[in-house]
């Protein structure tokens, strides 16, 4: 009978310990994914951005103004840490509307405590880490992002992430035997997740000639490649 008491009691432990858990957390890990462009939708685990999640992304800047043109278009505010390369004429041909954009090219040592910071009051983050933190520090920045529901996207490897998006195998057109002007970029882009058996993988335009994302829809001629340090 005492054992049957002690194990009741334990699972009532339980269900109070899951309640203030969903109460501190329930609202974030089931709000709706922010808005994503359509092509990177299709790829990424439940079609777009998770509150509270983290993502590990290539160091393509044209990536990052896609993963950030429809969260901003929709009103949420986005933060770039530690980026003094960013290009706000760039991001905002790509689509991402500069009135919702916060930039802190150099944070310093801190960067980590920075990023935490900005976290508490934007829903978008993206970062580039000059250095390795400590897993101590990540976990904590990871607890925050989750309370707030927070979407981070670090350039770089990254602990616990909910995907990694990358790109491949870039070719530009508009450029002939000597002549002409860089007009589009085709590219493969990828996600891998614990999510997916298998990474997911679309050949896209990012840009496109108008700056912005395109899904490949037809042959694109003359090509060239490109050293993707020089167009990223």
């Amino acid at each position: 009978m005492r054992s049957i008491v002690r194990n009741t009691a334990t699972a009532q432990e339980v269900q109070r310990l899951r309640a203030q858990m969903a109460a501190i957390q329930g609202r974030k890990l089931d709000a709706p994914p922010l808005p994503t462009h359509p092509a990177l939708a299709e790829l990424l685990p439940g079609g777009g951005l998770r509150p509270g999640s983290s993502y590990a992304i290539g160091g393509s800047m044209s990536l990052l103004f896609g993963l950030l043109a429809q969260p901003s278009q929709t009103g949420s505010w986005c933060g770039v840490v530690g980026m003094p390369g960013f290009g706000a004429e760039a991001a905002e041909k790509a689509g991402v509307d500069l009135s919702h954009l916060v930039l802190i090219p150099e944070p310093g040592p801190r960067w980590l405590a920075v990023t935490a910071t900005i976290a508490d009051v934007l829903p978008v983050v993206a970062v580039r880490p000059p250095s390795r933190a400590k897993d101590a520090e990540i976990s904590r920045l990871a607890a925050r992002m989750r309370e707030r529901g927070v979407v981070l996207l670090v350039q770089g490897p990254w602990p616990q992430t909910e995907a990694m998006i990358d790109v491949t195998d870039a070719r530009w057109s508009g450029l002939g035997d000597g002549y002409g002007v860089l007009e589009g970029r085709e590219l493969t882009v990828t996600v891998t997740s614990r999510r997916f058996p298998v990474p997911r993988s679309s050949r896209m335009l990012l840009p496109a000639p108008d700056g912005a994302i395109a899904v490949r829809a037809q042959p694109v001629a003359p090509v060239v490649d490109l050293p993707m340090r020089a167009v990223s």
